[in-house]
């Protein structure tokens, strides 16, 4: 069920959606956390899909903030989903007009969940400092995408300025199944230590640079970052070792192959994940992430090649 409720306050909208819940049978119904949302009016209905699909696994309030125009008398466009249209959330969309459009934080607040913790997503362009953002800062975990941005390069090397705990980047969510294969093929012999890594892919790919610092980080070696074209994300992790290379590479987006001396080659599944497989892993775990922060802000810097452009 789809409720619009064009030139809406914020009480109305929020005693509609009470109502709603009410009469659908919603109020049974337990909703884990609040995911905010912050997105365009270009980007508001893939998102809205997005965030839906990833939250069949956790039973949300999805609020979406969707930044219009400034210009013009102060408006907001409110819209209910619940039901089928919701999948096993509900969905609250505020479409903001006018001044009300610097005031989100405001307009958001009396829809958080009471005694829930609230999750900040950011799209496609995050603010500088997520967690200063008045947004943000009502949030325990604050998702960005630096892949998403319209300067993925300028998005993610701009992160380690502002990094706090509980900031995450679905570019990093991306590798999980690389870092998963890399961290299995060196736990097998032979048991000798990295002397260098090279991690190629797309120039654009901010998967490609945070797995780069990754290894930096964790294997305290050299690590060199080379760049294909753009779109092309992350093709292949070389770790150099005495007795040779361990390759992962990843040409067709899909499979991958792993080869290293002595060992059988082998193919894995490594299709790229998607944006619903991504953001329904960051909505599982609400704690900060370490790793991440290491490999942003420790890792990040070592590696060569890995620089603003």
């Amino acid at each position: 069920m789809i409720v619009d409720l064009p030139g809406t306050t914020v009480g109305a909208l929020s005693s509609r959606l009470q109502g709603l819940r009410e009469d659908t049978g919603a109020m049974a119904l337990s909703r884990v956390l609040t995911l905010v949302i912050v997105v365009d009016d270009e980007h508001a209905e893939e998102t809205l899909r997005v965030a839906t699909q990833a939250t069949h696994q956790h039973p949300s309030r999805i609020v979406c903030v969707v930044n219009s125009t400034r210009r013009g008398k102060n408006r907001i466009d409110g819209q209910i989903r619940v039901g089928g249209d919701a999948g096993a959330s509900e969905i609250v969309v505020l479409r903001l007009f006018g001044e009300v459009n610097g005031h989100a934080e405001s307009v958001v607040l009396p829809f958080l969940l009471p005694d829930s913790p609230v999750v900040a997503w950011w799209p496609q362009n995050a603010p500088k400092n997520p967690a200063q953002d008045p947004v943000g800062a009502l949030a325990r975990r604050r998702i960005t995408d630096a892949e998403h941005s319209s300067d993925p390069l300028k998005a993610i090397f701009a992160r380690p300025r502002t990094y706090a705990a509980g900031d995450t980047d679905l570019a990093w969510t991306r590798v999980t199944r690389w870092r998963g294969v890399l961290a299995a093929a060196l736990e097998q012999p032979p048991f000798e230590p990295v002397i260098h890594v090279t991690v190629c892919g797309g120039e654009d790919s901010a998967s490609t640079d945070l797995i780069a610092g990754w290894l930096a980080h964790r294997l305290e070696c050299s690590v060199t970052r080379e760049r294909a074209a753009p779109g092309a994300g992350l093709l292949s992790v070389v770790l150099e070792r005495e007795s040779g290379a361990l390759e992962l590479t990843r040409p067709d987006g899909l499979v991958a192959v792993l080869s290293q001396p002595g060992q059988p080659v082998r193919r894995i599944a490594l299709a790229r994940r998607t944006d619903e497989e991504c953001l329904a892993d960051e909505l599982a775990r609400l704690d900060p992430d370490e790793v991440y922060e290491e490999s942003l802000v420790k890792g990040l810097p070592l590696v060569k090649g890995a620089a603003e452009s």
